[in-house]
């Protein structure tokens, strides 16, 4: 990680990621039907109705049209380069199959320009290509994984995150998630052998406000910081506790610190093998 001097107070526990060590090959190559300006929604609904909150603000980006299913079988592509992405916490790698067509595709830790990347039935359990659930030993690492078979990655997406396949059996992998949670998902869905790149990011410190400001991040304010009438822990004289026995949201449901806040009903409960763990470690 990248420290600074402490020039100033903020810089004193500035703490970033090493981008020139991470990132690798022409990292100003940008296809043109692969970017595109994106508009901020100021975490806004079609009404204009605040369903986000805490979003507002921050640097223009251009959004990466990343390719999660990475549909193209068969067909071998080499990186042309990682580079950064300011929609998400993991790197993207710039992809040049043999046919001539360029994607962008989540970048695994570790990935370089020129490493080659296969999405096949076929491919070797290597670190980058992708293969289904089903071909996949044991005890790999995997990422970028489907939950319906088609539908896109979207287990295991974000910085150095990675999914463990515990078991096979009566057409379902067994997979142990980031969380703890093991879960059942269909051997026929595909995922990327290895780790989210980029898992140096939750050593980040972003040292001051305004950094947070720039990505697009509003202040959060404390529900103790609150009156009453704002927030069921607010109120007291001074610096009070929450009074109440287990957390809750500004809008009354249960939250964090080792509370069960999944829908009892939900659909897709018959999936889940073990619960996750909560409360404290």
């Amino acid at each position: 990680m990248k420290s600074f001097r402490p020039t100033t107070p903020s810089r004193r526990h500035t703490i970033l990621t090493p981008y020139k060590e991470l990132l690798s090959g022409n990292l100003k190559e940008k296809p043109k039907g692969l970017v595109r300006g994106a508009r901020k929604s100021g975490g806004r609904n079609n009404q204009g109705r605040i369903t986000m909150r805490h979003i507002g603000g921050g640097h223009k980006t251009l959004r990466r049209s990343t390719d999660f299913t990475m549909e193209k079988r068969d067909i071998p592509g080499r990186v042309l380069g990682v580079q950064y992405d300011p929609d998400r916490s993991a790197f993207v790698a710039l992809v040049l199959y043999v046919d001539g067509e360029r994607r962008y595709i989540l970048s695994h830790k570790g990935q370089k320009a020129g490493d080659m990347v296969l999405t096949s039935e076929k491919a070797p359990v290597a670190e980058g290509n992708r293969l289904p659930l089903a071909n996949i030993p044991i005890g790999t690492f995997v990422y970028n994984v489907e939950v319906q078979p088609g539908g896109g990655g979207k287990i295991a997406r974000s910085a150095g995150n990675f999914v463990e396949i515990v078991a096979n059996d009566m057409g379902c992998a067994s997979l142990k998630m980031p969380s703890s949670e093991i879960r059942k998902v269909p051997e026929t869905c595909w995922a990327t052998v290895g780790v989210a790149s980029n898992d140096q990011h939750k050593l980040r410190n972003e040292g001051k406000a305004g950094r947070n400001r720039w990505k697009g991040k509003r202040p959060h304010v404390r529900g103790t910081a609150m009156n009453p009438v704002d927030h069921p822990h607010g109120g007291g004289e001074g610096r009070q506790g929450r009074g109440l026995r287990r957390a809750k949201s500004k809008w009354g449901k249960p939250t964090g610190k080792g509370q069960k806040t999944r829908t009892p009903k939900k659909y897709s409960n018959v999936f889940i093998v073990t619960r996750r763990k909560v409360g404290k470690k």
